[in-house]
């Protein structure tokens, strides 16, 4: 056939003409990319776990009856807080520690992991100035003299075992043991022991965990072995912040762990059950 005089052939074959929207014309690269990227609806459960996440509403803070109580045992004997992770056991420690600094005495801040260790330091050091802050880990040091020390719980151990061997005595009016519960831990229990046990009865002991389920078989065994009487703290059972467990799949849909009955979304325990079945056909035919 022909072309007529004047005929344009690009205008007869543009996908415009066809109907098609500008923006269906790329790549199919990209259009699959858009595909990948659309937002995947929620489900009412999805919809009802993430429901009042978010910063909370400003007020003035107002401490917890445990909170004083705490405070005012430690005044004349070691103390032990068990209570739920965030409810404010590092505020008790650190308002006793500004009643010390203040009056010009020192203390001791323990921890088990170094992570750990360097936020305590960082939030320390905001809080009562970075001159009255030091750190020592097994690879920092830095302001070993502060009258507040923030220190691992090896560290602060291995400082009683020099303190023996010098004839000297380590310089603080209280040290604070977090994640006291640590004591029981196979590998690392002793360390917590040797301090305790090694820490003289005229320093002051803070011991901290959300999970000592013996607490005052702990406190009878502290009096025991430093002679000083300890007093068992125990704040609100449930969680101020409660958790919220949930499951994030490849395909960007978020599970809810568990159902309302706290037992586990099937969906879950379905989606496991078919990676293990895939896994043992995969082992079978290798």
């Amino acid at each position: 056939m022909r072309r007529k005089s004047g005929e344009n052939w690009g205008k007869r074959r543009s996908p415009n003409r066809r109907g098609r929207p500008e923006s269906a014309r790329k790549t199919g690269h990209h259009v699959a990319n858009e595909r990948a990227t659309r937002v995947v609806p929620q489900s009412r459960e999805v919809k009802r776990l993430l429901e009042g996440i978010g910063t909370p509403r400003a007020t003035p803070f107002k401490p917890d009856p445990f909170q004083l109580e705490a405070l005012a045992l430690l005044e004349y004997e070691d103390v032990l807080v068990t209570a739920p992770t965030g409810s404010g056991k590092t505020w008790i420690a650190r308002e006793e520690i500004r009643r010390l600094l203040d009056s010009g005495r020192r203390a001791w801040y323990t921890s088990p992991l170094k992570a750990l260790t360097n936020s305590k330091y960082q939030e320390f050091s905001d809080e009562f100035g970075a001159d009255k802050v030091g750190i020592l880990t097994g690879d920092r040091k830095d302001n070993s003299e502060a009258p507040l020390i923030v220190g691992t719980t090896e560290i602060y151990r291995n400082q009683l075992f020099d303190s023996l061997r010098g004839g000297s005595e380590v310089s603080a009016d209280l040290v604070v043991l977090d994640e006291a519960h640590y004591l029981a831990d196979e590998e690392r229990g002793h360390v917590w022991e040797e301090a305790i046990i090694l820490t003289p009865p005229r320093i002051r002991l803070l011991l901290l965990s959300a999970t000592v389920g013996n607490a005052h078989e702990f406190a009878l065994w502290l009096e025991e072995v430093r002679g000083v009487r300890c007093g068992v703290i125990t704040g609100p059972r449930k969680r101020p912040v409660p958790l919220r467990s949930a499951v994030l799949l490849p395909d960007r849909r978020l599970l809810p762990l568990l159902r309302d009955d706290g037992k586990l979304n099937p969906e879950i325990e379905r989606l496991t059950a078919d990676e293990r079945r895939f896994n043992a056909d995969k082992d079978r035919y290798r």
